[in-house]
């Protein structure tokens, strides 16, 4: 899946524990490296954790 600056997400899953976002959490994409496959987002709750696609975290369109 390509993504693009303005678009909009939310969180299936992240195997981060050090993160407070859960299932369902929304944010707006940043930036996107598909040669890195890492997603930079402004979540809602303030959070800017980067989803790493291809080590297991999953985001699906809001």
């Amino acid at each position: 899946m390509t993504y693009a600056k303005g678009d909009r997400i939310a969180l299936v899953h992240t195997d981060d524990p050090h993160t407070d976002l859960r299932p369902g959490d929304t944010g707006t994409v940043t930036r996107y490296d598909p040669n890195l496959a890492q997603l930079s987002i402004a979540w809602d709750s303030g959070s800017t954790l980067s989803m790493l696609l291809d080590d297991g975290d999953e985001v699906r369109p809001a």
